[in-house]
């Protein structure tokens, strides 16, 4: 405006900005300070908080009279909404020494896996599998697997294989049924149904 003797309307339309940003000037930027120095002393002292107990502590205990959008800009111009959050470690107990099978039906792992077909529907695969030699026992395939079916696949192959000692399974739905336990408890098996993940009994 200076160099041309441009009024400001004809500047703004030159550079394509709008009258209303040139004149804009910036309120309260004090406020913003203190917003800023808030939020950032509270995110360091409660690691675990986000933006929504930051603004209600902010809000209901200081009583500062600001609405959420203008605290979150500051949020968000701090990169306070891409710390890390702190995960929760969950303390287990030390799993007991797995048992190693000394001979063959000393201990059998029975599992499912899942795949689809070429139309989309999802089948089952159950599988029975003796841990002293890792022999595949039996494979029962169908789109549906219910606890009447996994005896009876267990059923038929004790019919040739004879009876194992144990039983080694996870805690699936059909696995944990009443109708497995009575089973287990007909061929006297209920005490040794052992409830591990497969992935152990394979290491």
């Amino acid at each position: 405006m200076k160099d041309k003797g441009l009024s400001i309307r004809l500047a703004c339309t030159a550079f394509r900005i709008s009258e209303t940003c040139y004149r804009y000037q910036a309120k309260n930027s004090g406020d913003n300070v203190l917003i800023a120095d808030w939020l950032l002393r509270l995110t360091h002292a409660n690691r675990a908080w986000g933006f929504g107990l930051c603004f209600l502590y902010l809000r209901n205990v200081k009583g500062f009279p600001y609405n959420h959008k203008r605290i979150y800009r500051i949020y968000r111009e701090l990169e306070l909404n891409l710390r890390i959050k702190p995960k929760r470690r969950l303390k287990r107990d030390k799993p007991d020494e797995l048992v190693v099978p000394r001979q063959i039906n000393d201990m059998w792992s029975i599992d499912f896996m899942h795949d689809r077909l070429s139309d989309g529907r999802s089948f089952r695969t159950f599988n029975v599998l003796d841990d002293y030699n890792r022999e595949g026992l039996g494979i029962e395939v169908d789109l549906s697997l219910p606890a009447p079916r996994v005896t009876r696949t267990l059923e038929r192959i004790i019919e040739w294989r004879g009876k194992p000692n144990a039983l080694r399974c996870d805690n699936g739905p059909e696995l944990i049924s009443q109708q497995l336990k009575d089973w287990a408890d007909k061929h006297e098996l209920l005490s040794n149904l052992v409830f591990r993940r497969m992935n152990q009994a394979a290491a």
